[in-house]
Order: C-alpha cells, then structure tokens, then sequence
C-alpha cells in the first residue's frame, strides 16, 4: 500500500513539473510588449491663482505648468523659448481676468508704465468719459461694468401748435451698443453682486462719440438701456447714420394729458 502511493505520488510530480516546463517554454516564446509612446510636453506660463481685472501682476500670481505640447496654443508663453518671462511680465496690469490655470498671454495684459489704471485698459483710440446717472437713468442699477448699453437723449421742446398746451418730448438713441467702463468708480463687479446703484457711469467711446455726448448732457436728460448679452456683437449704429421714426407720447402739463406725435 505505502508502495502504491509512492508511485502515485511520483508521477503527480513528475506531471506537474513537465507542466511547469510547458508553460515556461510558451512564456518564452510571447512576443515582446509594444513600446508606450511618449507624450510631448511643454512647460507653459500660467495663473498660479485668480488674477482680477485691473490687477497688477507679481511672481507669486505666476508659475510654470507642465502641458501637452499639442495642446499649446502659439499664443502661450513657453519656457523653452522664454524663460524670464515671469520677471518681464512682473509689474504688467490685468485688462482681463484671469482665473487659476489659465495660461498667460501677453494680449490681455498691459504695462501702465506710470499711467492710472483706466488709461491703462483703454483700448487704443477709445475715450474714457463720464455722466451722471440715478437708479431711474441707469435701468434700476442693474447695469454692471463691461455690460453695454445704449444712450438715449431725452429733450423738450415747445410745441409749434400754437392750440397745443404740451411741449414736445423727444426721446433719441444717441449711443448704440458702447461697453460701460465702470460705476461710480468700481471698475469691476464686486462680490458677486448683480445690481450697482451708482451716481455716475464711464463709458468707452469713441472721440466723436465723447464730444456728442459731452453736447448731449446741455440739451436734456440721458438715460441708459440696458442691451443683452446676445446683442453686444451687433453692429454699432453710427451717430450720422441713425434713423429718425414717429411715435406718440402722452404729456401732461397743468393736470391735463395731450398726446403728442413726436418725430425722431
């Protein structure tokens, strides 16, 4: 009996160990894994944190990031083809924001060189000019820096209808479409905050546009329309080329209401 299960005993191993040698010899004979093809990169200049409009740029609001060179836009700044950007960049004023990890690029910002910050984030050939508004002008406060609005000339005039007791109200677009540089003097939205009631408003324009507006503060009262956002990329209407239509207004003098064809 003892002997009988020495002999079995003898061949499980030697099977086992002609299986161990099997598998060893397909092992061997497996071709080689494919070689991982290796990602290029790049290091990239970005925002180390939040950088706010208007916001003067340091060392520590700036680091080198690792990026995938595919995705590398011509527009970024590289350390292998500039590596004292940071240095360069420092002092440099933020005409946009920039949020953490946002690559730096040079065409959102600016050096004031000395200037204050409003000459430094006006585009070349704008004007910076300012006019008084109250929550019943500025659309209930709701109009924030970098909205865009149109400006509209209220006037009175008498009427030529010597039977008519109401003057003439005429309402006029005198500004389409032009970006609202800041409330009072907030350049920027703050806290979250959806609405700005402010006693003044500075607009961008144009130098044309400056000096129709400048004329258009002695000749009656304005008031901002707010637009929306989808119509900001409209084309803007030029001051000689706005067209005139005909409306009708109610205006009360002395208790009794008149209605009044006006034309614009």
């Amino acid at each position: 009996m003892n002997r009988a299960r020495i002999v079995v005993l003898t061949i499980a191993l030697g099977a086992g160990g002609v299986a161990a040698y099997l598998a060893s010899g397909s092992d061997s004979k497996a071709p080689p894994p494919e070689p991982v093809a290796q990602l290029q990169t790049v290091d990239v200049l970005v925002a180390k944190a939040d950088i706010g409009l208007g916001q003067t740029v340091t060392p520590n609001d700036m680091q080198w990031q690792t990026w995938p060179a595919a995705a590398a836009s011509n527009s970024f700044i590289r350390k292998s083809e500039r590596p004292d950007a940071t240095k360069e960049i420092t002092g440099s004023i933020a005409r946009s924001p920039f949020i953490a990890g946002e690559p730096i690029r040079e065409p959102k910002l600016i050096k004031a060189n000395g200037s204050g910050f409003m000459a430094a984030i006006l585009p070349q050939g704008m004007r910076a000019i300012s006019t008084e508004i109250s929550p019943e002008t500025g659309a209930g406060g709701f109009i924030l820096p970098n909205d865009h609005v149109d400006v509209i000339l209220t006037r009175r005039e008498k009427n030529p209808d010597p039977k008519a007791s109401g003057d003439l109200v005429i309402p006029e677009i005198i500004l389409s479409n032009v970006r609202v540089l800041a409330i009072d003097q907030a350049p920027k939205e703050k806290d979250g905050q959806n609405s700005v009631v402010g006693k003044t408003v500075t607009l961008e324009l144009k130098p044309q546009q400056a000096a129709h507006l400048a004329a258009a503060r002695q000749a009656g009262t304005l008031s901002l329309a707010l637009r929306s956002i989808a119509d900001v990329n409209q084309v803007e209407v030029a001051v000689d080329d706005r067209s005139r239509k005909t409306g009708t207004i109610n205006v009360v003098r002395y208790g009794v209401n008149n209605p009044t064809a006006i034309q614009k």
